[in-house]
């Protein structure tokens, strides 16, 4: 048994299991992950008529990358690699790997290589209209019980 008020979780020289990679092996992994997407692209079933005859092709698209993709590949949980982003050691290396995960599905969708309308919702991007005022103040009215507004107001 410990002796109570006893201090031997100080002799402990640290806490937790060793990170799975360096930042710079991080990165590296990345770079795999990266040409492992541009070498593996997804394939749609295309198919064509020509005086009578069908023919199907497989036309080679582009694939996204993500972050559970570049995790999957590179082996740790999306909880490892968001636990990373939060140290400082590590935080530059995520920032450029997100970076990169962004711009190639920007790049994509804006050539229409990937959805443009699946990728804007997962990158968070929204077109704004005012279709109701064309930029104007709207003048709210409050109006008592039984009161009618003027006719000026309206």
């Amino acid at each position: 048994m410990f002796e109570p008020g006893n201090q031997y979780w100080k002799f402990r020289g640290k806490h937790g299991k060793n990170p799975t990679y360096t930042p710079d092996e991080l990165w590296g992994e990345f770079a795999k992950y990266a040409q492992w997407v541009a070498e593996n692209p997804l394939f749609e079933e295309k198919q064509f008529a020509f005086q009578g005859v069908v023919t199907t092709h497989n036309a080679p698209k582009m694939r996204a990358m993500t972050e559970t993709g570049f995790c999957l590949f590179a082996d740790i949980s999306p909880e490892t690699f968001r636990n990373y982003k939060k140290k400082t050691d590590y935080l530059e290396v995520c920032t450029r790997i997100v970076g990169c995960i962004y711009q190639q599905k920007f790049e994509g969708a804006a050539a229409e290589l990937l959805s443009p309308a699946i990728i804007a919702r997962d990158l968070g991007l929204k077109d704004q209209h005012d279709h109701t005022t064309n930029g104007e103040k709207i003048n709210i009215i409050n109006l008592g019980d039984g009161e009618k507004p003027d006719d000026e107001a309206i």
